[in-house]
């Protein structure tokens, strides 16, 4: 099992920057591909990007260049540094993290950190 805590959520004025984290539970962190999702009311959750236990990213085109996504295995600790943050920023922020299994995987959801990003 995986427990995931968000923390880091706030107001933010446009082209402001912001760290959201995640704290995991558990001793299998370090085997899992943590990701960052995002949601706004009425709409699906999308992703916004992911980390390897390795430390490789990828993101989505709409946040490239401006989000960074980095973790500490020692400390189960993930972290989503926003730069130069836009209204359409504005959404609930979801750390997830992915267990490989021997078939398949597990996915695990904390439960979400408010991002509002306004003048």
């Amino acid at each position: 099992q995986v427990q995931l805590v968000e923390s880091g959520g706030g107001l933010m004025q446009p082209g402001g920057s912001l760290t959201v984290t995640c704290k995991a539970s558990g001793s299998i962190f370090d085997i899992c591909t943590m990701g960052w999702y995002r949601q706004t009311p009425g709409k699906q959750r999308e992703l916004v990007g992911t980390i390897t236990p390795s430390g490789r990213t990828d993101y989505a085109e709409s946040v490239k260049g401006r989000f960074t996504i980095s973790r500490d295995n020692a400390k189960n600790m993930v972290y989503l540094q926003m730069n130069n943050l836009k209204p359409e920023d504005t959404a609930v922020y979801y750390c997830s993290a992915r267990r490989p299994l021997i078939v398949g995987w597990n996915d695990y959801w904390g439960q979400g950190t408010h991002v509002t990003v306004s003048s």
